[in-house]
């Protein structure tokens, strides 16, 4: 299901999993370079059978000649990558808070989640709009970013993998005080993406596990 949430300059299309006015938890999922891809629609689905209303916005929505659907097709990353470099980042994350004032208006816990581009456009998110909850992926931006986590006073859970040759994950850990962080041996970067080139299959299964622990405490009182 698809639905429009008013950016204050625009409509901007939301994927969504779950029915909004129910009384489940709201979880903000952001995607990756490659948009809202399979990969992504799986992880919100599954996140919806745990019991959670997810919406996962067109983060790309405001550029046009976007066309990353065919996940065979050679150049995807290249593609990715300039569509990404094309992104007003200020303006995704005033989208972005949008979606989730959007979620914070069904009066229900809110977390927030993101994997590598979105991984770090969810702790920009996180230190404007303080959601219940904040799980990031091997964000991308972070080192950029770092001069914001003053400002990141939600409960948050990082990911790393160990062997990431994008992130200078020492330097990054180092700039996360007082948060929830698991760095994963061997594991490369976007080792959550199912893709070949980047799985890690152990890796993967651990942080999904900790990802939904650490949400059923956060939004669900679970301990």
């Amino acid at each position: 299901m698809t639905l429009e949430i008013d950016t204050g300059s625009g409509l901007m299309p939301v994927h969504e999993w779950g029915v909004a006015d129910s009384g489940a938890p709201g979880i903000l999922l952001l995607q990756e370079i490659f948009g809202v891809s399979p990969y992504i629609e799986q992880r919100a689905a599954e996140l919806s059978a745990l019991g959670y209303y997810v919406i996962a916005p067109e983060v790309y929505w405001r550029l046009d000649g976007v066309d990353l659907s065919d996940e065979d097709a050679p150049d995807l990353l290249e593609r990715a990558i300039g569509t990404m470099q094309r992104l007003d980042w200020d303006q995704a994350v005033v989208d972005s808070v949008a979606a989730l004032e959007y979620l914070r208006g069904r009066d229900r816990r809110t977390g927030l989640i993101g994997f590598c581009f979105g991984g770090g456009l969810a702790f920009n998110v996180a230190a404007v709009s303080s959601p219940d909850a904040l799980v990031s992926y091997y964000g991308s931006a972070l080192p950029g970013l770092l001069q914001l986590a003053p400002d990141v006073t939600t409960p948050s859970l990082h990911h790393f993998g160990d062997a990431d040759e994008y992130l200078p994950v020492d330097e990054v850990v180092a700039g996360l005080p007082g948060t929830e962080i698991y760095r994963y041996p061997g594991a490369g970067h976007a080792f959550d993406n199912p893709m070949p080139a980047f799985h890690d299959t152990d890796a993967s299964a651990l942080a999904w596990e900790r990802t939904v622990e650490f949400f059923a405490r956060n939004l669900q009182g679970v301990s």
